[in-house]
């Protein structure tokens, strides 16, 4: 795992383009992932039937594009820590793709690269670039734009 850290929120400003991490490689068990769907109520067969979905393209069940989405949340506090706040917030997301399907059982990392920061009202809003990254696979689980606000 590679950490980036920040003394204040306001020595973000400038740094489009740094890239931060990777996180520490995570394994997506069939248990989160049916805790996933206990949690959404999303019980389709390709996440939770793992008789059904080794008959299916990917030979076995797939963990929930948001499941692999709300990932971000763990895996960037890995990367990036900022320092001397009253309260961070994530603002929002945007340009969510899910690329690749994350396979029962696979490791999953975090990356991020800074996209833009800007002052806001009593703070500084970063937009992440998160990539998601999975073991042994060419292309990403998941690409996603993340807003995160920062107040000192």
């Amino acid at each position: 795992m590679t950490k980036t850290t920040f003394e204040s929120a306001s020595e973000l400003m400038g740094k489009e383009g740094l890239k931060v991490g990777p996180s520490d490689w995570m394994e997506i068990s069939q248990e989160r992932i049916n805790q996933f769907a206990e949690a959404t109520g999303d019980h389709q067969w390709i996440h939770v039937d793992e008789e059904k979905a080794k008959m299916s393209p990917f030979g076995g069940t797939i963990a929930h594009g948001y499941l692999t989405l709300s990932l971000a949340a763990k895996l960037m506090p890995e990367i990036i820590e900022v320092k001397g706040l009253k309260m961070g917030i994530n603002y929002g997301t945007e340009k969510t793709r899910f690329i690749t399907p994350v396979k029962s059982g696979a490791k999953v990392r975090g990356r991020g690269e800074f996209v833009e920061i800007k002052e806001v009202p009593g703070g500084y809003q970063s937009t992440m670039r998160v990539t998601i990254e999975i073991e042994g696979e060419e292309k990403p689980a998941c690409v996603v734009d993340t807003i995160s606000r920062y107040y000192p």
